[in-house]
Order: structure tokens, then C-alpha cells, then sequence
């Protein structure tokens, strides 16, 4: 593929794992671009050293039931990095009492009452027992609110102390806002495949979704930090990024694709033979609009939330007070005289052996959901103040912290709304007319790295089928490109 040109915009994992399958498969004499309108790569991977120890202020973990982040680790030789939970089981914090966090759900629906009954009342434990005797109309390919669905058959309880915090957790938004579709789909394939009842779905999807005797951990990550990946990746890519000039515009040139890069007054303009938009959905919305209106109303129905990670490293004495779980997830609705400002708190050196250190304890928080900009709306040291204030509340720990870091992440994770999978379908019908383009990222078919690294692998492949089918083209036409045969007008 000497003289190819490809641009890759939006340097987060998805992006440089675009960048990374692109160099493997068109090989050291395509000329691969790396465009990051921030100073620094990796999105959502970040790792810093705190009190001694490495932590991740953005993405902690991955799922590993999912081959996609396995697969690349050890196609990067970092597996030897691999590293699992500890035994410790994690909490929820509802109604003023914190409680063990029930592990036989799909995101907090059991698939059975019994299996969360300790967290609600007796009311509140019927309320769900009686959930598959209620009249399911179900219409094959519907989606629904989760939190409303769910509120309406099996009462507020389950949602508001278990479904509403898991949800929170993983998407920084609310159960009531968010699609059954994209964050439940084994769910909602049940309910299609004719499950009689929201638990009857929940209980098909936990026995399809089982892993066999001895299957392993659910969750890993790496010794060093997942920011880790970011090295890797850079340098199996083999690309020289370019940093702080972010994407203004796109537009088709008879040979490809124009980017306009950089501030007003400032912008210079790069041409490429394909690009990958790997980019948060309000940036795709922006560059879509000219070249591709209908693709950029589809991604302007995906909204975005932002968040915070605060990471306090604590005395070693600290230990001893600290709970004997992984961490605790916090109900939004809870008790007038406990207003919490956190969603989370990570007990890191009790969920990961390898954050144990004989000098610090370290504690990670997470704040801000989908339409509580207000939450976030306050600086660095009001927030570790906030977040002290709850990990008193919360276990009586008030000492004075070694060490702290905060790490603000705006408008970073995608809201999958109700009809979120049609309005990707519609994305995606649009890209798939426009030769040369392709898109990857959380915005699409998952927040978490596997689905990122999914859709990094497909855009990359994409692209590389595109430029392969021209060249094969030019080659008939006896070396005289005509882009023009293969681009949609």
C-alpha cells in the first residue's frame, strides 16, 4: 500500500486501535495519520502515580467475557500485565445502610425476586415477586426505558437502590433515561424471543451469558495501568501523533477526504485517501454535517455526560477502617440527611492485590450523572472535599490525604437513549454509502474497551477492504484512478 494516505481522528482506544490494525494490515509503507485535538492521547485511558502506586482515573477495567481487549493485550504481549479482581465482594449504599451487592442480575434485573431481597423491604421484595404474574405486551423489536419499564412491572425499589447505581456505574446516567435495547440486548432478545416476563428474560439471559465451570474472573486489567495500552498500540502502529490540533471540518475531494484541522485563522488542511472518525458523538455530529447531513442527525440524537475520577492516597492506618468489600455503589435517591455527592467509591487495594502498598491506602470515587452538570460545577479542591466528606460519612475515615488527583472527563460517555441502536443503524447505513469513510468508537455499540476495540477492528478492516477494492479497480483501468466510480456522489 505505498503512497496510501489514511487519517485516523480521535486518539482514544478506539482510535489507536484503528490506527494499530490498520498498520498490521496495510504494512509499513501506508502513511497513517494520527489527529488529537488534546494534548495528550489515550481518551479515556489515563494512569497516574499516586502515592507510589499506579491508578487508573479513567477506565479501571474490562470485561473479560468479551474476547476483543483479551485478545489485543496479548496480541501486544502485555498479558504477562494481566491481572484479576480479588475475592472481595463489592457494596451498595441505599436508604442509609450499605448492603452486599447482589450478584445474580444482569445490571441489577435477578432473574429471580429471592436474589434481591435483602436489599428491598418486604413490600418492596413482593412488589418483584410478583413481577412474572403481571400480562407482558411485548412487540418484537421494541425498546423501552429501562428504569420506567422496570418501575411500572416490579415498583421503584429495585430501581432506584440496585438497577439505577449498576446503570449509573457504567454509563454516568439515569435508569429512567437510558434504552433496554443497547445497555440489556440479551434481555431484550429474550423478551423477543417470547420470555413471558422481565424476569423470565433476566433468568434465559444469566443462563445464556454463564461462563463453564472454572471460566475464570469476570473483570481484568494491567498491572501497570491500562494506560499501558496506549505505548503499545502507539508504537505497534508505528505513527508519529499529531497533538492539539483538533478537526473542524470534512469535506470529499475527487481523490478521497479533506480535513480541516486547527483554530480559525490557524487551520491547514490534510488530505487523505480514507479516514476513521473515532471521535464522542458531538464531534461527529460536527464533522458529518456537511459531507454526510443525514449521518450527523443521526449522531446528534446520542447525548453525551460528563464525570469525575478523584483518587485519594490515605495513610496506611487507613486500612483499618476501610470495609471489607471492593467498593460501594452509592443510590442517587437516598435519604434527605445523607445527601452523598459520589456515585462510587473504589477501595482499590482491597479489589486489586497489586494497588497494595505498605505506604498508602488508595481510594478511588467517580461523580457526575446525565443532567447533574451541577454536581461537577465546583474545582479540584471542593470536590476532594466532597469526596472526603462522603468516604466519612460512609466508613469514618477522616484522615488527612498523602496525595490526590483529579481527573475531569466532559462530555465522555454517550447516553444509549430508547431507539439508540436505530439511530447507529442509521449512522452506520450512511457511512457504509460513503467510500473511504468509517467510523469507531463508545458512541456506537458499547462504552466499555472490547466494544471500543470492536468497532476499531471492523473501521480499520473497512477501510483497508475500500483501498484494496481501488487499487484493484485502478489496476483494470490500467493504473488511471477514477474515485469517482467508487464514491457516492
Amino acid at each position: 500500500m505505498s503512497g496510501t494516505r489514511v487519517a485516523v481522528v480521535g486518539a482514544g482506544i478506539s482510535g489507536l486501535t484503528t490506527a494499530y490494525r490498520l498498520r498490521t494490515l496495510l504494512g509499513p509503507a501506508a502513511e497513517i495519520m494520527l489527529i488529537e485535538g488534546s494534548r495528550r492521547l489515550g481518551g479515556a485511558l489515563r494512569t497516574v502515580e499516586l502515592g507510589g502506586v499506579a491508578l487508573d482515573v479513567g477506565a479501571e477495567a474490562f470485561l473479560m467475557r468479551r474476547p476483543e481487549a483479551l485478545s489485543l493485550i496479548e496480541e501486544l504481549g502485555l498479558d504477562e500485565q494481566l491481572r484479576h479482581p480479588t475475592s472481595v465482594a463489592p457494596t451498595v449504599r441505599a436508604v442509609g445502610r450499605t448492603m452486599a451487592l447482589p450478584t445474580r442480575t444482569m445490571l441489577g434485573l435477578p432473574g429471580a425476586a429471592a436474589d434481591v431481597a435483602g436489599l428491598l423491604s418486604a413490600q418492596g421484595a413482593a412488589r418483584v415477586a410478583s413481577e412474572p404474574t403481571m400480562p407482558l405486551h411485548w412487540e418484537v423489536g421494541r425498546d423501552a426505558a429501562v428504569g420506567l419499564l422496570l418501575r411500572e412491572r416490579a415498583g421503584d425499589e429495585l430501581v432506584d437502590r440496585l438497577v439505577d447505581p449498576l446503570l449509573g456505574g457504567v454509563y454516568a446516567g439515569r435508569a429512567d433515561a437510558l434504552g433496554l435495547r443497547a445497555t440489556l440486548p440479551a434481555v431484550a432478545t429474550a423478551l423477543d424471543g417470547g420470555a413471558g416476563s422481565l424476569l423470565a428474560a433476566a433468568r434465559v439471559a444469566l443462563t445464556a451469558g454463564r461462563r463453564p465451570t472454572g471460566g475464570g474472573p469476570v473483570f481484568g486489567t494491567l498491572s501497570g495501568g491500562l494506560e499501558s495500552l496506549v505505548a503499545a498500540l502507539v508504537a505497534g502502529a508505528a505513527v508519529r501523533p499529531r497533538l492539539g490540533r483538533p478537526a473542524r471540518g470534512l469535506a470529499r475531494t475527487p481523490h478521497g477526504w479533506r480535513l480541516q484541522l486547527g483554530p480559525a485563522g490557524e487551520e491547514e488542511h490534510l488530505d487523505a485517501d480514507a479516514v476513521v472518525l473515532a471521535v464522542p458523538a458531538p464531534a461527529l455530529r460536527r464533522l458529518l454535517a456537511d459531507p454526510l447531513p443525514a449521518a450527523s442527525a443521526a449522531a446528534s440524537r446520542v447525548e453525551v455526560a460528563s464525570s469525575a475520577v478523584i483518587g485519594l492516597a490515605l495513610p496506611r492506618a487507613a486500612a483499618e477502617a476501610l470495609p471489607e468489600s471492593s467498593g460501594v455503589l452509592v443510590a442517587a435517591n437516598g435519604p434527605l440527611d445523607e445527601q452523598l455527592s459520589v456515585k462510587a467509591f473504589t477501595f482499590c487495594g482491597r479489589k486489586w492485590a497489586h494497588a497494595r502498598s505498605a505506604e498508602v491506602v488508595l481510594v478511588r470515587a467517580s461523580m457526575g450523572r446525565h443532567g447533574e452538570a451541577r454536581v461537577l460545577q465546583r474545582d479540584d479542591a471542593e470536590l476532594v472535599d466532597a469526596v472526603r466528606a462522603d468516604l466519612a460519612a460512609l466508613t469514618g475515615i477522616t484522615a488527612t490525604p498523602v496525595a490526590t488527583v483529579v481527573a475531569r472527563w466532559g462530555g465522555g460517555l454517550p447516553q444509549y437513549a430508547p431507539g439508540h441502536l436505530d439511530a447507529v443503524a442509521a449512522l452506520e447505513r450512511e457511512i457504509a454509502r460513503s467510500a473511504g469513510l468509517a467510523v469507531a468508537g463508545a458512541t456506537l455499540h458499547g462504552v466499555g474497551l472490547p466494544a471500543c476495540i470492536g468497532t476499531a477492528d471492523t473501521a480499520a478492516r473497512r477501510i483497508v477492504e475500500y483501498l484494496a477494492d481501488r487499487r484493484t479497480a485502478s489496476a483494470v483501468r490500467g493504473g488511471v484512478d477514477v474515485p469517482g466510480e467508487t464514491m457516492r456522489p
